[in-house]
């Protein structure tokens, strides 16, 4: 089932999630539905926050990176082949220097600003079975993984960007928040009652 993605404003977007368990309520089913949303919407990640949910889960399918021209054979492979479910993570070290990226998000259609991250992270979650996993990730992997894991902590892109650059998309994210935007997925604007 598509599920509605909150958009910018809502509440939900910006508390710290919190850690679920393996008998979680229909979990199986969740996760299913937030790919189907995330594909819906042509994402390349999704956390439970944005369907509304303060949970610590969010998924990663990075292969529409894959159709990058500018991209190694290696890298376009690596991309094409990687897809995870994120449970409980945490983000033990981020190493590197720092390299920009224009990102975009789900949550906030039609905005889309250079982020600063590091480039290589390593992250301690459980899986889509709850079984634990470290992992080390770098490139593009790694900075869809922390947009992502920013969700479960309540953080949101374009809390990283200049006082400049906020002042400056303040206006697109109000319309936004008020729903005064097209988009091609369902959205559930924070003036509106949740459908039960």
């Amino acid at each position: 089932m598509i599920l509605p993605i909150v958009a910018y404003g809502d509440p939900v977007l910006k508390k710290k999630a919190k850690d679920i368990s393996k008998d979680y309520h229909e979990f199986d089913i969740l996760l299913e539905n937030m790919f189907e949303t995330m594909y819906n919407a042509y994402g390349v990640g999704l956390a439970a926050p944005q369907i509304g949910l303060p949970i610590r889960l969010f998924l990663v399918d990075t292969s529409p990176f894959a159709e990058d021209d500018d991209l190694s054979e290696d890298e376009k492979r690596e991309l094409a082949d990687f897809k995870r479910v994120f449970v409980n993570a945490k983000i033990i070290e981020e190493q590197g220097d720092e390299w920009a990226f224009n990102e975009g998000c789900l949550s906030i259609p039609d905005v889309r600003e250079d982020v600063f991250r590091k480039p290589n992270i390593t992250i301690e979650y459980l899986d889509e079975n709850f079984e634990a996993r470290k992992e080390t990730f770098n490139g593009l992997i790694a900075r869809v993984i922390q947009h992502e894991y920013d969700h479960i902590e309540g953080v949101l892109f374009t809390d990283k960007l200049s006082s400049l650059k906020k002042r400056l998309i303040k206006g697109r994210l109000n319309n936004i928040s008020k729903g005064k935007i097209n988009v091609d997925y369902r959205m559930r604007f924070p003036n509106q009652k949740k459908k039960r």
